[in-house]
């Protein structure tokens, strides 16, 4: 392709962005008459060239990508996050500015996936997250009315514990949290060591943690047992979820396997079927 056509090509690529905005290469491909394979080698191109800026979320496999000045935009395509990253940026948009350390550990991880529209900022030596679109001079404004109803919901809350009797004692409670939290961090660190990708939280309680991951480019199921030794119902009952979402399985554990699971496994590795003999 001559020179000329290149450039020709790569104008009139910013031109659509200007009047679309953000959009996926399908969109751009359809509009410039090449295929997705050569539209996406431009649009690298002009990432490289500064010209336009790709995204970190994903709309399925493919980036989107926009010009400066639009990331305001990119707002129209949250309704394609994971269940969790949803919750997480439509909490942080209501609240505008998050304490990383008072979210619950499923948010948390989130957040960190939803860098488009989640900025981190310290203050002293805590974490904090702060919506794309507010600015940093306007943080200590919008942290004065956080910190009133915040103080409000705590009094509210203590009022409700005088008149309720609790189920179980507080002490507990806060070591169960802290437990949690532990594995759920320890998973975590055992995942990006791997550089394995945390895609969406199924399922998170005292026993164990269910997430869909991406592993080399697939995604997988992975229950993590908080517990060292893991048994026969165990096995099936995360096989039944891999086949409820059609995904393959990966289990950790705090353990080794123990033998008699090991040597189940390895005999249903080789069995072809099971037949009735009449």
């Amino acid at each position: 392709m001559p020179i000329q056509d290149t450039t020709n090509i790569k104008e009139k690529i910013i031109s659509i962005f200007k009047i679309r905005g953000p959009s996926l290469p399908v969109h751009i491909a359809s509009r410039i008459g090449l295929s997705i394979l050569f539209t996406s080698a431009f649009l690298a191109e002009l990432v490289s060239d500064r010209k336009i800026i790709i995204s970190n979320m994903r709309v399925g496999s493919s980036p989107i990508y926009f010009i400066k000045g639009q990331e305001l935009m990119l707002e129209r395509f949250s309704q394609h996050l994971q269940s969790k990253e949803k919750e997480a940026f439509i909490l942080l948009k209501e609240r505008k500015i998050l304490d990383d350390k008072k979210q619950e550990p499923a948010i948390r991880v989130a957040l960190r996936s939803i860098r488009d529209f989640a900025i981190p900022f310290r203050k002293d030596e805590d974490i904090f997250w702060r919506y794309f679109t507010i600015k940093e001079p306007e943080i200590k404004e919008i942290q004065k009315p956080i910190k009133s109803i915040e103080k409000r919901i705590i009094q509210e809350k203590q009022e409700l514990k005088t008149k309720e009797k609790p189920k179980r004692k507080p002490i507990r409670k806060k070591i169960s949290q802290k437990k949690n939290e532990k594995f759920f961090n320890k998973v975590k660190e055992f995942l990006l060591e791997k550089s394995i990708e945390i895609l969406d939280i199924k399922d998170f309680n005292k026993d164990n943690l269910t997430l869909k991951i991406r592993d080399n480019g697939k995604e997988q199921l992975l229950i993590a047992y908080n517990k060292k030794r893991i048994n026969e119902s165990d096995l099936i009952k995360i096989h039944k979820k891999s086949l409820e979402l059609n995904l393959p399985y990966i289990i950790l554990s705090l353990g080794e396997t123990p033998k008699k699971l090991d040597e189940l496994i390895n005999a249903i590795k080789n069995l072809s079927r099971i037949e009735k003999l009449e």
